[in-house]
């Protein structure tokens, strides 16, 4: 695949992908791997990652093969069937459906767009030409910031609160019935509102030295050196322990 621009053409113009005038053995399935094989290379050089190019390819093969037609020969009927069968039969979320809308309306607009050149070649060699199928009367709009299901909604400030004060009452709990198992309860204590303070993912959180961590200079006396602050100050920090214990925890004097 080549994605520096050759006579003046864009990456992902027909003339990159097939040579003009000659005939093809299977010219539909040609044309179409020839087609998505450009809209890859347009994609690539607008510097897109390669797990979002090869996720829209596939979301586009699966419109193709449901729709049992080539691009040149699709409608919105189609396209309302597809989306009607993976929101209905495949239960597929809100997120979801869009994200396939989203690929194929990408798709359909590379593969108009005049700059490229597909629409009169498919007209040249299929008598007909690619349309837009995707519109704002069948495709879903992306109106709230979050769309995960209920089940799955950010805490709220109040229950954030609650899930902090839990892990440390487990640490007093655990502690308090003489058991070994305080320390590493303080540890996730510790860990959880690290992860909250400072906006870490789960693998940058698991992935946590201790040459991450500094003296808070904000602390006060006999609060834990390590403690992180809050950006939004609603959240408690973790109830001291001992300095003896923190030493052997994080290996700081």
């Amino acid at each position: 695949m080549k994605l520096a621009a050759k006579d003046g053409l864009a990456p992902g113009a027909v003339r990159l992908h097939l040579a003009h005038g000659v005939p093809l053995l299977r010219p539909e399935e040609q044309v179409l791997e020839a087609m998505l094989d450009g809209w890859r290379n347009q994609q690539l050089a607008r510097n897109l990652a390669l797990s979002t190019i090869n996720g829209r390819e596939r979301k586009v093969r699966a419109f193709a093969a449901h729709a049992d037609a080539f691009p040149w020969s699709w409608s919105s009927m189609l396209a309302d069937e597809w989306f009607g069968d993976l929101r209905a039969v495949r239960g597929c979320v809100r997120s979801t459906l869009r994200g396939y809308q989203v690929a194929v309306r990408l798709f359909c607009d590379y593969a108009t767009d005049p700059a490229y050149g597909w629409a009169a070649e498919c007209e040249r060699r299929f008598g007909t030409h690619p349309i837009q199928v995707g519109h704002e009367w069948n495709t879903a709009v992306h109106m709230q910031e979050c769309e995960t299901e209920a089940p799955k909604r950010a805490f709220t400030r109040d229950e954030l609160q609650a899930f902090f004060d839990h892990a440390d009452d487990e640490v007093s709990r655990v502690r308090g019935r003489g058991r070994k198992g305080w320390l590493p309860a303080f540890r996730d204590a510790m860990l959880l509102k690290t992860a909250y303070a400072y906006g870490l993912r789960r693998n940058e959180t698991r992935m946590l030295d201790t040459a991450d961590f500094g003296r808070n200079p904000s602390a006060w006396p006999g609060e834990t050196p390590l403690t992180p602050v809050s950006a939004c100050g609603t959240v408690s920090a973790p109830r001291p322990a001992p300095a003896s214990d923190t030493v052997s925890l994080y290996g700081v004097p």
